[in-house]
């Protein structure tokens, strides 16, 4: 039976908002009736697990196309009429035609965007509900676009950093996989009767297995990247992970750097949209994607509800870059601090997009490195084994 969100007036005119399973919108009707609530608004509430969740850029390229139209002078609703019928993917489709019928039935744009709340980001929400409230929503969706495609620019740039030694790492294995079963074992044919050095013998013993058990070794594979990947899903190993990622050499600097971009970028747009300190902090908690940081929002949070100028508070979490602060504290003393922060954003995304270059410039010759260690054992064990024979021509024989 499908449920519905409603908003209703009871006995004495008072808005009632809730949820109620229903058959259909007479069904509806009738419960509330029934129930002494007169109905003003209703929607269908789709099962979450079926619900689509947009992609950083997709988000971006809606809020761009809602503020395009706006700007043309073009309502709400008739903005989603034309975003439904364009050629977007099914799963997309599903969430455009469920907001124009959202907003057909009186919702607005970011109460329609909360009954889909998994679709959306609640960063999105909230900022479209203060352009709603504010009659600014030109203003916030151009802003919203302005800040997703910078994340996804600064992700995408991050993903490209972390492709070469992911193609490497592959090609490695794939590599050693042929070498150890097609290529050495006609080679170690021609030592049978030679007194080999350790090297080789340890390197025909990894041979032999891999020829005998090579799906052993994919399956192990594949049962490591498996359990890696659940490990993650426990919120204490994923603490420790974001923890550690902080602290790696170079690559902890990137780290550090995005995560301040993204927290000065968050915190500026919501701050300016006229959402109170306290509620943009504890949103910009949950979108840091880091659950070391994220662990840290409470106590933030605390301080400065207890008074504690927020350059001060930011100073004592961990993870975040320290020049923040410092920014934070010439905003706050110049009353400036939502222009103050952004200005700090686009500092920290150039800075972003400085340090993943030099990321890739490092990861190239290290990368080598580790494949040319990999690859020097093989190379010592055929070669010392082709010299014990030509030291011992008997063994030829």
């Amino acid at each position: 039976m499908p449920k519905y969100s409603y908003t209703a007036l009871d006995m004495t005119n008072k808005k009632v908002n809730g949820e109620v399973d229903a058959r259909d919108d007479e069904d509806l009707r009738r419960i509330l009736r029934t129930g002494g609530l007169s109905v003003t608004k209703y929607s269908a509430i789709e099962d979450r697990r079926n619900l689509y969740r947009l992609k950083t850029k997709e988000v971006g390229e809606f809020s761009r196309q809602i503020a395009s139209m706006l700007s043309s002078g073009i309502t709400v609703v008739r903005a989603m009429e034309i975003l439904k019928d364009r050629d977007f993917s099914p799963k997309l489709l599903r969430v455009y035609e469920k907001l124009h019928k959202d907003v057909q039935m009186g919702y607005t744009l970011a109460e329609a965007m909360q009954l889909q709340s998994r679709s959306f980001p609640e960063l999105f929400i909230n900022m479209y509900a203060s352009g709603e409230a504010s009659g600014q929503l030109e203003m916030v969706a151009t802003k919203m676009a302005e800040h997703y495609d910078k994340d996804f620019r600064i992700n995408a740039k991050a993903k490209s950093a972390m492709t070469y030694p992911i193609v490497l790492l592959v090609t490695t294995v794939a590599v050693i996989m042929i070498i150890f079963t097609a290529i050495l074992p006609s080679f170690f044919e021609l030592f049978e009767d030679v007194d080999l050095p350790v090297i080789t013998d340890i390197m025909i013993g990894i041979s032999q297995f891999m020829q005998d058990y090579w799906f052993i070794v994919i399956i192990a594979l594949l049962i490591f990247i498996l359990v890696w990947q659940t490990l993650l899903l426990n919120t204490k190993v994923k603490y420790q992970y974001d923890r550690i990622k902080l602290k790696l050499p170079v690559a902890g600097k990137l780290f550090r750097t995005i995560y301040t971009a993204r927290f000065a970028r968050t915190l500026s747009s919501l701050y300016s949209s006229g959402i109170p300190m306290i509620r943009a902090l504890e949103i910009t908690g949950t979108i840091l994607n880091s659950k070391f940081l994220e662990a840290q929002f409470p106590e933030l949070i605390t301080d400065v509800r207890n008074g504690e100028p927020l350059s001060a508070a930011i100073a004592k979490v961990e993870g975040l870059d320290r020049k923040l602060a410092a920014t934070v504290m010439i905003g706050e003393e110049s009353g400036r601090l939502d222009s103050m922060l952004e200005s700090t954003a686009e500092g920290f995304d150039y800075e972003a997009e400085i340090a993943i270059e030099k990321l890739v410039q490092l990861l190239q010759p290290v990368m080598i490195v580790i494949l040319a260690l990999i690859i020097l054992p093989v190379i010592l064990s055929v070669m010392l084994a082709m010299m014990e024979i030509y030291n011992n021509p008997h063994a030829w024989g």
